[in-house]
Parts: structure tokens; C-alpha cells; sequence
């Protein structure tokens, strides 16, 4: 003799499911967010921020010993801000290097979470402006 199955236990199953699926969205998506900020936008928040612009010297210290110092400067801008940054130093880390460091804001001195620096390089992604157009043959 067969046995029935109940419909609730896979109800419930597909329910709990569901919800852990709308959870993982939202915590990707509006939950986890750090904001972006340049210094000249940073004195308005507290906590938390991803700091971005263009690396200034010089550049002392050392980032496993007492911290990385240098200023970051607004990429369009003239603000400033000093930094402070421990963790692994990416490679392309230089003065003029527009890099993302993630920290709070303490008396006036950015302090980095530990490993949190990102560099980037706008020119890889952006089309030289001398160069030719390119033809079809026709």
C-alpha cells in the first residue's frame, strides 16, 4: 500500500525557499551598500565610506608597520584629505593613480579598513581621443 505524501511539507519547503531567495536580492542589491564619496563630500558623513580620487604625494610609511600616509585629492578637484592605509598594496598603487579605499573618517584623517584599496586606470577603458576612425574599406 502506497503512501500518501503531504502537499504542506513541500508548501513550507518552497515558502522557506522563497524567502531566503528575496533576502540574498535585497542584501546584494540596497542591504550591503557602501557609499561612494570624493573629500570634498566626505566631511557630510559619518561612519563607514568608500573614499575615491587621485593619489597625491608623498608617500610615507609603511603599510604593514604603523600605516601607509599620503593624500587623496578630489579627481576633478582641488580637496584633499590625508589617508592612512594598512593591508596589501595593490601593484598599480603610485602617486597620480586613481584609487577607492574603504574606512571612516577620524579627527580629520581618513583611517583605511585593513586591505580594503582599490587603483584603478580610466585610460584603459577610454578611447584615445587623437586616434583615427576607423574605415570599413568602402
Amino acid at each position: 500500500m502506497a503512501r500518501k505524501r503531504s502537499p504542506a511539507r513541500l508548501l513550507i519547503a518552497l515558502s522557506v525557499a522563497g524567502v531566503l531567495a528575496v533576502f540574498l536580492l535585497y542584501t546584494s542589491l540596497a542591504g550591503g551598500g557602501t557609499a561612494t564619496v570624493q573629500p570634498s563630500e566626505l566631511p557630510g558623513h559619518t561612519g563607514k565610506v568608500a573614499l575615491a580620487g587621485k593619489v597625491i604625494g608623498p608617500v610615507t610609511g609603511d603599510a604593514n608597520a604603523g600605516g601607509l600616509r599620503f593624500r587623496i585629492r578630489d579627481i576633478a578637484g582641488t580637496t584633499t584629505v590625508a589617508v592612512v592605509y594598512t593591508g596589501t598594496v595593490p601593484d598599480l598603487f603610485k602617486v597620480d593613480q586613481h584609487v577607492t579605499v574603504t574606512g571612516v573618517l577620524a579627527d580629520g584623517v581618513f583611517v583605511s579598513q585593513k586591505d580594503s584599496m582599490i587603483t584603478k586606470c580610466p585610460s584603459r577603458y577610454v578611447p584615445k581621443k587623437d586616434a583615427a576612425p576607423a574605415t570599413d574599406g568602402s
